[in-house]
């Protein structure tokens, strides 16, 4: 059986078991899960540490791979969130199928992150209990290679400049970043912005 095949299986069977259908089985098409393998593949063979390849039973592999699931299911929206709410259930992770992720996109540790309607950059590495939200119809733009750690939050109308590290715990409220810097909060509430030389995605990806 090849790996789309089984992971096509496996998935129906989480479905069935997590989170079921009202009335009938919720039934997944072949090509969805052939398109969502791709992408993760195409993802993990740029990270680091990724040369063995995708790999299911690692968590945020798997969770990136049912958004990805989730999103080419989008014309399908019952089935979309059937795998969405999965993903959910599993992984922690509040990441819709409306919202459009690159495809390099890398999730250190899953649980509490929620992801809004925003404009990201490819190869973001985002970590456990981070949060980008929108205020009303102000959302976050995020440029290439943005990483943001533990509890971090990016929310409103921010443009969150190319090679931006967001600190623990830190909030990025209506505010801008300028790029190439590591971003602390300061004693009096303001963003203080440490220029850095060093791509940070780097130590993540395969650049």
């Amino acid at each position: 059986m090849t790996l789309a095949a089984s992971l096509h299986a496996y998935v129906e069977r989480q479905i069935a078991q997590i989170v079921p259908g009202f009335s009938n089985p919720i039934v997944l098409p072949r090509l969805a899960v052939e398109q969502a393998l791709e992408r993760i593949q195409r993802n993990v063979s740029r990270q680091i540490g990724g040369e063995r390849g995708f790999d299911p039973l690692v968590s945020g592999q798997y969770a990136t791979f049912l958004y990805y699931l989730s999103y080419a299911l989008r014309d399908d929206r019952k089935a979309a969130t059937h795998v969405f709410l999965l993903n959910k259930a599993l992984n922690g992770i509040d990441l819709f199928f409306d919202v459009v992720m690159p495809d390099h996109l890398l999730i250190g540790h899953t649980v509490g992150m929620v992801f809004a309607k925003a404009d990201y950059g490819d190869f973001c590495v985002f970590h456990q209990g981070c949060t980008v939200g929108r205020i009303l119809d102000d959302r976050p733009v995020l440029g290439e290679g943005v990483v943001v750690y533990p509890g971090a939050a990016i929310i409103g109308r921010c443009r969150i400049g190319e090679n931006t590290v967001v600190s623990a715990g830190v909030q990025v409220i209506n505010k801008d970043t300028p790029g190439n810097c590591i971003v602390f909060a300061g004693q009096d509430g303001r963003l203080v912005f440490k220029h850095i030389t060093e791509r940070f995605s780097a130590r993540y990806y395969h650049l």
